[in-house]
């Protein structure tokens, strides 16, 4: 069994960088492989641009990790209230080859900010939208107030009953079948 987790963000000291690869630290009877998606970068999406270019070969191959996976873990950084463009963009680019981009596969959804709403509003969106997309949400959760909750050197959540949420969640892609 593998699965996929990845920040849905750009930024190279991402804080849901962070959380993702706290996340699936906490997998134990998974292969875990942790993308950047600063690997996928691509143009600026648009019809004129995918009539001009194709279909680009870096969503061809973000895509078949996805297929290639039994389940994905997905940290969304919020931008004003949104997803990143950076992950927007290669959503875009994806669902043009493939509408159905997660590909019916076990998702656990998870967004933090140091704010106290902890990127609230693009796990409600993400959680949303996924099942229209062949996504599969087993479990999300929202970590509010990043820098008091969880401990950026030595890679944990500080706060207990949130640590226990979280370990909750992404079990169940422990027991994917």
């Amino acid at each position: 069994m593998k699965v996929i987790a990845f920040a849905a963000t750009n930024h190279s000291k991402s804080i849901n960088k962070q959380l993702v690869e706290y996340a699936a630290s906490l997998l134990t009877k998974v292969e875990v492989e942790v993308l950047d998606i600063n690997d996928y970068e691509l143009p600026l999406y648009g019809q004129d641009r995918e009539e001009e270019l194709g279909h680009p070969q870096l969503a061809k191959d973000f895509l078949a990790k996805i297929g290639e996976s039994d389940g994905i873990i997905i940290a969304f950084a919020e931008h004003n209230g949104s997803y990143t463009v950076a992950y927007k963009n290669l959503f875009d680019w994806c669902s043009r080859i493939e509408p159905k981009v997660y590909q019916n596969k076990a998702m656990v959804l998870l967004a933090t900010s140091p704010g106290s709403m902890g990127a609230s509003s693009v796990l409600a969106m993400a959680i949303q939208s996924a099942p229209y997309f062949n996504g599969v949400v087993k479990a999300s959760l929202s970590i509010p107030s990043f820098f008091d909750n969880f401990d950026s050197e030595k890679l944990v959540m500080k706060h207990a009953e949130l640590d226990e949420q979280l370990k909750d969640a992404v079990s169940h892609l422990d027991h994917l079948k």
